[in-house]
Parts: C-alpha cells; structure tokens; sequence
C-alpha cells in the first residue's frame, strides 16, 4: 500500500529534523529549556537595549541547562522606584534606570533594597538653550556654570542675570536629570562659600519652573519671552530631541565651566531565581562588548570611560571630549537634596501680622520713604516666592484698630492667592492694601493681644500638608501697649501650652529698626517656644534676605 511507506518518510523526516535543529542549537551554544529574562530599561536607553537583546537572543546563550531568552520592556525610574520601595518588583528580573541616583535613594530608605551593578552607558547631564538664544545667553550669563544658574535663579537676586535669563529645572522628584542637576549646583555651590539661603532661593525659584518631562523642558525652549530659556537635560536626551523632533532651531547642550555629574545607567538585579539571576549575569556581560556599546554611541550616549560616538561628536554645540565628571554625591547627600526639594514643594499656610504702630512712619535714612513703605514693598516681594495655591493673609496690628481694645484689623483674611475676594485675585488685593497701608500716627504696638488671636485661628486651621507661619513685621522692642492686654509672660505661657509638635505652627519674627534689639530676648521668646526664629536687620534691605532665611527653615522646620 503507498500510504505505508509516505508514513515512513514523514517520519524520518520529522526525526531528521529534529535532529538538525538540536545539533544546529548545539552549535549555537543552547539547548534546554527557555530561561526568559524580563528586563525593564529607561525610556531614553530602551530603544538600544532591545536591539543589543534581539541579537543576544539570536546569538542563543545556554545558561544553567537552558536557553536565555530576553525580552525588554520600558518603565519610567521614578515609578519603578515607587514599585521597589514598596516591594514590589512586578513583572521584571533586570531594571535599568537611567541613573544610581534612584537605587541611592532607595537603599538610604531600604538597605535590602537591589544593589546598582555594572554602569552600561552614561550621558552628561548639560544646561540647553535653543540655538537662537546661546549668543543673548552669553552676553548677559557668561559662561554656562552651575554657579551662573544658581545665581540667575535666586530670588534674592534682583538685580542679576536673572532679569534677563529664565532658569527651568526637571522636577527631581520624576527625573534624575533634574536630580544630578541640583545636586551638582549645590556642591559646586557649597565649595564657593555661596550662603545656604541663596542656594534656597534658587530651588524656590526653580520649583516654580519644574516640569516633570524632559521633552517638554526641550520644547519649550522655543518659546519666545522677554528673557532667555535656559534648561537642564541630559545630553543624549538633546541628541534624541533634535533627532526625533527636528525643531526648526536646535536645542544646543552647554556643558557647565566646573564639570558635571552623568546619568550612568546601572545594571540592577532584582530577580531572587538563581537561573534566571545567571541570565541577568550573561545579559550584564552582553551589554559591555563592543558591539552594544557601539549600538550605544548611535543612539547619543557615551561608553562609562566617556566616550561618544557621531551623534556626539563635535557640531551643533555637542562636544566629543567628555565633560569633567564631579564626584558622586553620598547617599546622604542624595537623601538630604530630595528631602530639601520635597519641604520646599510642601504648601503654605501664612498669616503676616503687619506693625501699623506710629513709629512705623519714621523716615529711613537714604531711601525717601518710610518704615510702613520700605516693609511693605519687601512683604510684597516676599510674596513673590510663593505660588498661586499658598494660602496667604494679612492683618495690621498696632493699638485700638477695630474698635476700643481691638488691637488688629483683619486685612485680608487666609485663603489661597488664586482665590478671590469679592471679584478680586486675593493676591492683587494683597499687593494693593500693602501699596496702599498707613502707619497710625498715635498708635502704639498691641503685639500681644494681635498674635494670640491669629496663633489660636493658626492652630484650629492647622493644615498638615502646608507649612503653617504666622509672620510678624515689625519695627518695634515687642509689645507696647499701656492699655494692658496680655503680658509678655502670659503670651510665653499661652504658647508653650498651645504649641503642638504633631501640628506645627511656627512664628518667624522680623524687626527692623533701633528699637528692635530691646525687645531681642522677648522675641526670641516667642519664636522658641514654637520652633521658629527670630530675625533683627540691620539696615532695610536686609529684611530681603530673612525672607530667604524663613524659607530656608521649611526645609528643617519643625525640627531646626
């Protein structure tokens, strides 16, 4: 019968080749059952990672008696992060972030916490401009720094570069970019001997810039304003910007004067299967040949030892020669940056008692205005630093202002500055009756009376994800009022026993004038005994600068 031998045939064809294919395999160095490795990369380096596993698949790579098979997958690092803290790994053996800055983190909270391995790429974090602007941006910031940022950037600063330069910052809390970045002007900033309230008027200022995506920072680079953009990235995301976008004016990297810190891209295992561990092992080893480093130096980045391929190579401001590399921060220092970044981000919760007493209309030498003007235009400032969702108040303090015994008047009453009162923007409104505040020539300073009233509705008003101030502006030695009201040692006790270490309210002092170191050792009083500060100027403009020191306290509050 025919159909007897075509069985036969078939097989011994089947057989046959099934012979082939495992002497094929055994030739190809696999053989065994499939290992599958999930890895989980950067969005920027993923693209090159999948490339340099197909070919690792292809090439077949027996591990432990099977066949490692990788696939690759994205995962933004702030949210993997998130994952790892949380212990969760989820679908992943390998992750890849984009920096160690993340595993840093992570292992300060976690010792437990995955070690970062072997560095696959790096990729030096840069100041970008667009191309149109890097000759204004010469002109009026110089040579691009770290210390040229910060300076542009402080808020204390008025009359410097940041006038005309316009400093963005990547939200380091999403971005190792904007991490490194920060983390490399603060060193660079500490070695100076810049003071530590001008480096926190710079953050203040760039937490109100921060946006959480690369691209984003990049394309609105483009955006024409009245002062120059300058942002930060990582170099091969500029590469990868110009690349995938072609915007008709480039984005240009400027590499900083006092070096930089690099996104290195660790190898980070976190599988606990011993196999699948030994497939991590051979893919690490995969990633550092030639020819995944050359698949690399295509896509933008640099090989560890700093060097780039033709993406990088000297044109279109790029430049082949690596930047000098700052030294790693610590853990610690990592750890105390975010820290700072997320208590400066925090809300805010503030009640201002402005003195409205009559010494506040003595003139102030030098200036052809008086106390009441010259701190009001700073209180005006200072609310400056602070944005739309803060909740801001003010109220006059001197002697009988509402009414016999009444010594406050409830100017404008706590509430977010994007809110309004009557039809108009709270803040407008506070910018107007702050231009417009009159000293009251036969007032004297109900200090006392004013500031149990506003640090009792402080307390029942209390916030927890704000940072809650009663400020006080004054010219004064304290409390003056021959009326009586409540006594320096009534206050003391009234806030000792309301004060509540789980629910903060802080007073943050600030004086001005001869009379003020008089009344030092009562001030200082008061602010202790709710963990705050208190502040004497010297001279009126100094008032600027603890502005800056109050919000230097955020970081620390309320434990300073």
């Amino acid at each position: 019968m025919v159909l007897v031998p075509l069985a036969g045939s078939v097989a011994l064809a089947v057989l046959l080749g099934v012979a082939a294919y495992v002497i094929i395999n055994r030739d190809r160095g696999c053989a065994g059952d499939e290992i599958a490795l999930r890895v989980t990369a950067s969005p920027d380096i993923r693209p090159a990672v999948s490339q340099i596993a197909e070919r690792f698949n292809k090439a077949a790579h027996e591990v432990e008696g099977g066949c490692a098979t990788v696939t690759v997958s994205e995962g933004v690092p702030a949210t993997v992060a998130s994952g790892l803290a949380g212990g969760k790994t989820g679908a992943m053996d390998v992750w890849i972030p984009d920096s160690g800055l993340w595993v840093a983190n992570l292992r300060a909270k976690n010792p437990q916490a995955p070690e970062a391995g072997a560095s696959v790429a790096h990729s030096p974090i840069v100041m970008v401009a667009s191309g149109s602007v890097v000759p204004k941006l010469r002109k009026s910031f110089g040579e691009a720094s770290w210390g040229g940022m910060i300076n542009a950037a402080n808020v204390a600063n008025v009359e410097g570069p940041g006038r005309k330069v316009r400093v963005l910052a990547l939200d380091p809390s999403f971005n190792a970019a904007g991490l490194g970045a920060l983390l490399a002007a603060s060193g660079v900033a500490t070695a100076s001997g810049v003071g530590q309230e001008q480096l926190v008027g710079a953050l203040k200022t760039l937490s109100g810039s921060a946006v959480r995506d690369q691209d984003a920072l990049l394309s609105s680079l483009g955006v024409k304003g009245t002062r120059a953009p300058l942002g930060v990235a990582s170099e091969q995301g500029v590469w990868a910007f110009n690349n995938a976008k072609k915007p008709e004016v480039p984005a240009v990297p400027l590499y900083p004067a006092e070096g930089t810190l690099n996104l290195d891209y660790p190898v980070v295992i976190t599988t606990k299967d011993a196999k699948v561990r030994k497939a991590a092992e051979a893919f690490g080893k995969e990633l550092g040949t030639e020819s995944a480093r050359k698949t690399l130096q295509d896509q933008g980045f640099r090989t560890p030892d700093g060097k780039g391929g033709k993406p990088v190579a000297d044109s279109g401001g790029f430049q082949a020669k690596a930047p000098q590399a700052l030294k790693t921060p610590d853990v610690k220092s990592v750890a105390r940056m975010s820290q700072s970044w997320s208590r400066l981000n925090l809300g805010t919760r503030l009640l201002a008692l402005l003195d409205v007493s009559g010494t506040m209309a003595t003139p102030v030498p030098g200036t052809g205005a008086d106390r009441m003007r010259m701190i009001s235009k700073i209180a005006i400032e200072g609310m400056q630093l602070f944005p739309a969702k803060s909740e801001i108040g003010v109220w006059e303090y001197s002697t009988h202002l509402a009414g016999q015994g009444v010594d406050f008047r409830k100017t404008v009453p706590v509430g977010p500055l994007a809110g309004s009162i009557d039809g108009v923007l709270r803040k407008d409104l506070l910018v107007q009756k702050l231009s417009t505040i009159q000293a009251k020539p036969t007032g004297d300073t109900g200090l006392n009376d004013t500031l149990k009233a506003a640090y009792g509705q402080m307390t029942r008003e209390y916030q927890g994800d704000k940072i809650n101030t009663v400020l006080i502006l004054t010219d004064g030695a304290g409390n003056d009022d021959p009326d009586g009201g409540v006594s320096n040692e009534e206050m003391l006790q009234y806030l000792k026993k309301t004060y509540n270490p789980e629910k903060p309210v802080s007073i943050l002092l600030i004086a001005f004038g001869p009379e003020a170191a008089a009344g030092k050792k009562q001030m200082d009083a008061l602010a202790k005994a709710t963990g705050g500060e208190a502040f004497i100027a010297r001279d009126i403009l100094q008032v600027r600068k603890f502005f800056l020191k109050g919000m230097e306290r955020r970081i620390c509050a309320p434990n300073c």
